[in-house]
């Protein structure tokens, strides 16, 4: 099965953006892609590179809404499972989130970053209330894909929560920085990931040059053993293909070996024992 990351860069108009995404998705079905995937806020600018205002609820759009909208007629005419990411508006709250769509059309439901982090440029706590929905994986026409939505990557727990929920592959929609962190060492953590949890790991990392960040791009695509088959290059809209084989991951390491070797009854209590500690 083919897959397909569009990194793209994101101008001020959000309308021309989703546009350029609409033809994404169609160029990619066209390529015989069967799971779409965009990076973190894909299709608007990054908000949270400066400080938080009064009015953010103004940027945000509810989940089913205009952008959500727009790729489920995509996947209904393409075939084509689409994950993206927006910002979203529910109630008084909004969120970093990332609605899942079949091949049917249908919205199956949507993942919502639950770490949220805060330093220059990444000035997330402003924006995003810390998701209440959990490591949900979504059982679509092509598979059970789950999502690790930018900050969320770095935390084992969650990572692990999907594969044990059953996960064949994880998106990872990231807003990732020239430069930001020591060389190799993001790539490496989900290599790991994917070695560890036996699924794939598919990140779409955002691109371009905005206000206060350079995106790097460097969209990749790494396999239950750890490997890295498909990688974009840097600094360029791209759509990023891979082949993936979701059936092999049943014979992964982690499948086989480290998932039914666990022993969470005796440190899931030590854990909850010495929690903020």
């Amino acid at each position: 099965m083919r897959i397909a990351l569009v990194q793209q860069s994101a101008g001020l108009d959000k309308n021309e953006n989703v546009a350029r995404g609409v033809r994404a998705a169609r160029e990619a079905a066209a390529q015989g892609a069967k799971l779409i995937c965009f990076a973190e806020l894909a299709f608007e600018s990054f908000y949270p590179q400066r400080p938080a205002g009064a009015d953010i609820i103004d940027l945000a759009e509810p989940v089913p809404g205009p952008t959500t909208e727009a790729f489920q007629e995509v996947a209904k005419e393409t075939g084509c499972v689409i994950a993206i990411n927006l910002f979203e508006r529910d109630g008084a709250l909004t969120y970093d989130t990332s609605p899942i769509i079949d091949a049917d059309g249908s919205l199956l439901g949507k993942t919502r970053m639950i770490h949220i982090t805060e330093y220059p440029c990444f000035h997330e706590k402003g924006y995003y209330a810390p998701g209440d929905r959990g490591a949900p994986v979504y059982q679509t026409a092509i598979g059970a894909i789950g999502v690790a939505i930018c900050y969320d990557r770095h935390f084992p727990e969650y990572m692990r929560a999907m594969a044990v929920a059953g996960a064949n592959l994880v998106i990872v929609p990231q807003a990732g920085a020239v430069d930001e962190w020591p060389e190799g060492l993001y790539e490496a953590e989900m290599r790991v990931a994917a070695f560890q949890n036996g699924y794939y790991v598919a990140l779409c990392n955002r691109v371009g040059q905005e206000e206060c960040i350079t995106f790097a791009g460097e969209s990749f695509v790494t396999a239950p053993d750890g490997v890295v088959i498909a990688r974009a290059a840097g600094g360029v809209d791209a759509i990023l293909y891979s082949d993936v084989d979701l059936a092999t991951t049943a014979d992964s390491h982690a499948r086989k070996l480290f998932i039914p070797d666990r022993r969470p009854e005796l440190y899931a209590g030590w854990l909850d024992k010495h929690r903020g500690a």
